[in-house]
């Protein structure tokens, strides 16, 4: 847990008692200052109150003698229009933060090395901080990646914090300037939350926020929204820009040439690592994370030697084209994190044949982009939601069938894929979709799929 003692005293508001939430009252509260916390959920509520931290209704009670709201990232507090309770803390002139506007309060003298991204950020995050405990430098790894800010270890000068940044979480820490700054990419995600596309890639550049004399900012120049904001950020002068990219050589930068990760950094273009021997880094976007964090690393001094190995060693995250098992000559791939087209899109690039389950609740743009790759598909297996809009984007490109739920798509695809018995075949769970249709998240999605595929295998 951080100590939270040097932040300012008084009653802090917090909205939201998910786990950032739920972390940052733990730490208030342990440091001496009063919460006043609140969630719209009375079982979350009723919960919380049993351990301990004081429910008051943030909704009617007046807000003048709170210091701040601490708000979780999941609740709006622009578009499509602010919290309720957020509208009330903007009338009373509250300062609305996230928790990691407290972790950079409470810990000036770490590094903090942030990530952000459409996708990929939270790969990246974890491979980053896999290769510097490998080196042996103090790090804690956490944000959006799964563990809150405020649950991590208490960092002194020396020790790094690795951060996954969404969109949400950088418009609420204004105060946290980071020493590495990374960009992988942007593509169309979460734009009802921001006013549109214009409004998210400025939440995105926030992650470039401040001076300090040692910053860095790393930056995929593979679209053209971040290939912009590379130009912008090293026409400021304010840091050092790295480029990096999967498809290209960048000067100065780190990118990937022929499958092997190529160092520019000194300018001398030296060959890094073999990503074909990454087991759980495939395809071109795995590729770009793992030059971003090559970047990373060996600009926080980490000997090229052991960063290679590192990245070889790096066992993946779940839900993320995680591979569940291999039954009757099937592959089963869990990629639940895949909550957009382009996410998904990188799944399709890395599989054939492909019995492709996809469905949920539907982004903005839908399965736009994913045409291409169609030819890689076998047969989609459709759920949830988006089963109609989704049933007539594919028709004339790839079979289809209505499944309606996880469970009767997994059944199916796997009848299919055995009965076929295709060299290669690939069951993959990629759903281009939010979850929030028949799951509280994606994780859960994921979940259910590997208990699924593994009673196949008792």
């Amino acid at each position: 847990m951080i100590p939270l003692h040097a932040i300012a005293g008084g009653c802090y508001g917090v909205l939201g008692l998910g786990l950032s939430g739920t972390a940052a009252c733990r730490a208030l509260l342990a440091a001496g200052h009063a919460v006043a916390a609140w969630d719209d959920t009375p079982a979350v509520r009723a919960q919380r109150a049993a351990d301990g931290i004081p429910i008051v209704d943030l909704r009617i009670v007046s807000l003048d003698g709170l210091r701040a709201l601490v708000l979780s990232p999941g609740i709006p507090h622009t578009f499509p229009a602010p919290h309720p309770v957020v509208a009330r803390a903007k009338a009373a002139g509250l300062a609305i933060i996230g928790d990691g506007e407290l972790l950079a309060a409470a810990c000036p003298e770490a590094t903090f090395v942030g990530v952000t991204g459409t996708n990929g950020k939270s790969t990246t995050t974890a491979l980053i901080g896999h290769i510097l405990k490998a080196a042996g430098r103090p790090v804690e790894v956490g944000g959006n990646l799964g563990t809150a800010v405020l649950d991590l270890a208490p960092l002194a000068a020396g020790g790094i914090y690795v951060l996954e940044m969404s969109s949400y979480q950088l418009e609420l820490t204004p105060s946290l300037v980071f020493n590495f700054s990374t960009l992988l990419n942007i593509s169309p995600d979460h734009l009802g939350r921001h006013g549109g596309m214009n409004g998210y890639v400025a939440a995105k550049r926030l992650i470039f926020r401040g001076n300090r004399s040692d910053a860095v900012a790393v930056v995929g120049v593979d679209d053209e929204h971040a290939s912009r904001i590379a130009d912008d950020v090293a026409a400021g002068g304010r840091r050092r820009v790295v480029p990096i990219s999967a498809e290209r050589p960048v000067a100065g930068g780190v990118y990937v040439e022929n499958g092997r990760l190529i160092d520019d950094l000194g300018g001398r273009a030296e060959r890094a690592v073999d990503l074909a021997a990454a087991c759980a880094l495939p395809g071109r976007h795995n590729a770009q994370n793992a030059a971003a964090a090559w970047a990373n690393v060996r600009l926080l001094g980490v000997d090229a030697a052991v960063a290679g190995d590192a990245i070889l060693s790096f066992p993946g995250l779940a839900h993320r084209q995680e591979r569940i098992a291999c039954i009757n000559g099937v592959t089963y791939v869990n990629d639940s994190k895949a909550t957009n087209a382009d996410a998904a899109v990188r799944a399709l690039t890395c599989y054939a044949p492909i019995y492709w389950i996809v469905g949920g609740r539907p982004k903005e743009d839908g399965l736009r982009g994913v045409e291409p790759h169609l030819g890689r598909v076998r047969k989609a297996f459709l759920i949830g939601e988006a089963e109609d809009a989704f049933a007539a984007a594919l028709a004339g490109h790839v079979p289809v069938r209505r499944c309606g739920t996880l469970d009767c798509a997994v059944a199916a695809a796997r009848a299919e894929a055995e009965a076929e018995a295709l060299p290669g075949a690939v069951v993959l769970l990629s759903p281009a979709c939010a979850s929030f249709d028949q799951f509280p998240n994606f994780e859960r999605r994921g979940d259910a799929f590997r208990a699924l595929v593994e009673a196949f295998a008792r």
